[in-house]
């Protein structure tokens, strides 16, 4: 059994900062990729960030230059530093991460339960 558990959401106003957390745990052999989707209601859930597990990086263009994805594999936890935080940042936020977890098992996307941020105008 694998759980991502997210933490770091909350309220902040415009030009603010927050900083999300997701930790790993359970039954692990490997973490591949890490990253975050983000749902704005009446919305699909898209990509923020993704790391690979060698620490290669992507963003959506939207929040180049104000958020950065790290992670720390020791603790398979993967971060999302969020600054310059605008109105239309207001999503809920779900990690996922690319585990195996062992020889018989093909690698599987999991998922956190999802944290709200919200940014007030």
């Amino acid at each position: 059994q694998v759980q991502l558990v997210e933490s770091g959401g909350g309220l902040v106003q415009a030009g603010g900062s927050l900083r999300l957390s997701c930790a790993a745990s359970g039954s692990i052999n490997s973490v591949n990729n890490m990253g975050w989707y983000r749902q704005a209601p009446g919305k699909q859930r898209d990509l923020v960030a993704a790391i690979t597990s060698g620490g290669s990086t992507n963003y959506v263009d939207s929040v180049k230059g104000r958020f950065t994805i790290s992670r720390d594999n020791a603790k398979n936890t993967v971060y999302l530093q969020m600054n310059s935080l605008k109105p239309e940042d207001t999503a809920v936020y779900y990690c996922y991460a690319n585990i195996w977890i062992g020889p018989g098992h093909y690698n599987n996307n999991y998922w956190g339960q999802g944290t709200q941020v919200t940014v007030s105008s």
